[in-house]
C-alpha cells in the first residue's frame, strides 16, 4: 500500500538538542577523516601519501556536484505544498546521477588497469561524490524531521573510516586498496540512507519533467558557488602536481583539513537552518539580508587587500623571503590557515544571505565564482611554483578578497 503523501518539511529552527545531535554526528565523521590523514603519513611515507592527498584534493570539488541539489531543495521544498513530492523526486535523481556515471567510469578502470593512476584518482573521485549524495539524502531527511538517520549515518561512516584507515595502517595496504575499501562501506550506508526515504520521493511524480527545468536551474545556479570554490581548491593541487611538486600535495592537504574542519560545521549549521531562513528573507526581509552580507563582504575585501600588501613586502626583505620559500615553512602556513579559514567562513554566510533572498541574484553569485575560479588560477600559477604550499593558502586567500569585491559592487548596482 502506497502513502499518500509525506509529512510536511521542517521550516523551524532546529531544537539545540537536535543541533548537538547532528553536530556529533558529522563532527565524529570529520574527525575521523582527520586522523586518517595523520594516520596514513606514518603508514606510507611522503610519495605514497603524496599521491593519495593529491587525488583526493584534486577530486574533492565533486563532493559537492550532488549536494548542490540538497541546497536546492533545501531552499524550495519548504515554500511547496501540492509539488513537493515531485520536486523531492526530482532532487533525488539529479542527486544520483552523476554518482552513477563516476561509480561507472571507476569499475572500468579497476577492471582494465587496477594499480593506474585512472584508477586511483576515479576511485577517490567516487568516494568524493558518493560522500556528496550522502550528504543531500540526509538533508531530505532533515527536511522531514528525520535528523536522526543524518546523525547514524555519519556516524556509521566514522566507524567505516577508522576501521579501514585501521587495518591499511596494521597490513599496509596501498592507497587503492585503502579508497576502495572506505568507498565500498560508504556504498552501503547511502544504500541504506536511500531505501529510507518516503517512496512517492524516490519515485518522483508525474509533473517532474514539468518542473525540472526550473529545479535544475536552481541547482547550477546554487551549487556553482561552492562547486567552484572547491574546483579552486584542486587547483592549487593541480598546479603542486604540474610544478613537480606532488610531494608538497600532503603538507598542504594536512593543513587543508584543518581549515575544512571548522568551515565544514559552518557549512553544516547554514543547511540546517536553511529552510527557515528561506521562508524568513522573502519581501522586505531581502533587503535586511543583502545589507549585512554587503558590509561582511566590504571586510573580507579590505583584509584581502592588506594581506597582498604584507605578502608583498615580506616576499621584498631576503629574510621574510628565505622563510616564506623554505620547505618546512610550518608557521608561515599555520598564519595562512588562521587567515583563509577566517576570510572564507565570513564570505561563505555573506553568500548565504544573498542567495536565501530571491532567485535574481543567483546569477550574481554565480557569475563571482566564475571570477573567483580564474582569479585562484593565475594566483596559483605565479606563487606555488616558488612558495609551495604556503603560495597555494595565499592563493586562495587572493581569491577571497577578489570574489568579495565584485559580489559587494554587483550587489550595489542591483
Amino acid at each position: 500500500m502506497t502513502v499518500p503523501s509525506t509529512a510536511p518539511p521542517v521550516v523551524a529552527a532546529p531544537r539545540t538538542a537536535v543541533v548537538l545531535r547532528l553536530l556529533a554526528g558529522r563532527g565524529a565523521f570529520r574527525v575521523s577523516v582527520q586522523v586518517m590523514g595523520l594516520v596514513l603519513i606514518t603508514a606510507w611515507g611522503a610519495h605514497d601519501y603524496g599521491r593519495f592527498a593529491n587525488a583526493l584534493g584534486l577530486m574533492g570539488w565533486l563532493n559537492f556536484v550532488p549536494s548542490a541539489v540538497e541546497k536546492s531543495a533545501l531552499k524550495s521544498l519548504p515554500r511547496l505544498r501540492l509539488t513537493r513530492d515531485a520536486v523531492a523526486g526530482l532532487a533525488v535523481r539529479l542527486a544520483a546521477a552523476p554518482v552513477l556515471a563516476v561509480l561507472a567510469a571507476m569499475v572500468v578502470a579497476l577492471v582494465t588497469a587496477p594499480r593506474s593512476a585512472a584508477a586511483l584518482y576515479l576511485t577517490a573521485a567516487a568516494w568524493s561524490i558518493a560522500g556528496g549524495l550522502l550528504m543531500t539524502v540526509s538533508g531530505l531527511h532533515r527536511l522531514r524531521g528525520k535528523s536522526t538517520l543524518d546523525a547514524l549515518a555519519f556516524t556509521a561512516g566514522a566507524v567505516v573510516v577508522g576501521v579501514v584507515t585501521c587495518v591499511t595502517w596494521a597490513v599496509r595496504w596501498s592507497p587503492e586498496t585503502h579508497l576502495v575499501l572506505l568507498l565500498a562501506g560508504l556504498l552501503v550506508l547511502l544504500g541504506a540512507s536511500v531505501a529510507l526515504l518516503p517512496r512517492p520521493w524516490l519515485r518522483g511524480g508525474s509533473t517532474g519533467h514539468r518542473l525540472l527545468p526550473a529545479f535544475a536551474r536552481s541547482t547550477v545556479l546554487l551549487g556553482l558557488t561552492e562547486l567552484l570554490d572547491v574546483i579552486a581548491t584542486s587547483v592549487v593541487f593541480a598546479v603542486l602536481a604540474l610544478s613537480g611538486r606532488t610531494t608538497d600535495s600532503g603538507p598542504f592537504y594536512l593543513a587543508l583539513l584543518v581549515s575544512s574542519a571548522f568551515c565544514s560545521l559552518l557549512f553544516y549549521q547554514l543547511r540546517l537552518h536553511q529552510p527557515a531562513v528561506s521562508r524568513r528573507m522573502r519581501g522586505t526581509g531581502a533587503a535586511a539580508g543583502r545589507a549585512r552580507a554587503a558590509v561582511l563582504l566590504r571586510f573580507v575585501e579590505r583584509a584581502g587587500i592588506a594581506f597582498a600588501v604584507l605578502l608583498g613586502a615580506g616576499l621584498a626583505v631576503p629574510a621574510t623571503r628565505v622563510l616564506l620559500t623554505a620547505e618546512d615553512a610550518y608557521l608561515a602556513l599555520g598564519v595562512l590557515v588562521l587567515v583563509e579559514t577566517a576570510l572564507y567562513a565570513i564570505g561563505l554566510y555573506a553568500g548565504f544571505l544573498v542567495e536565501n533572498t530571491n532567485s535574481k541574484v543567483l546569477t550574481l553569485t554565480s557569475g563571482t565564482a566564475v571570477v573567483s575560479l580564474a582569479a585562484t588560477v593565475v594566483a596559483a600559477a605565479l606563487l606555488v611554483p616558488p612558495l609551495g604550499p604556503v603560495g597555494g593558502f595565499a592563493a586562495l586567500v587572493f581569491a577571497l578578497a577578489v570574489k568579495a569585491a565584485v559580489l559587494r559592487r554587483l550587489l550595489r548596482r542591483h
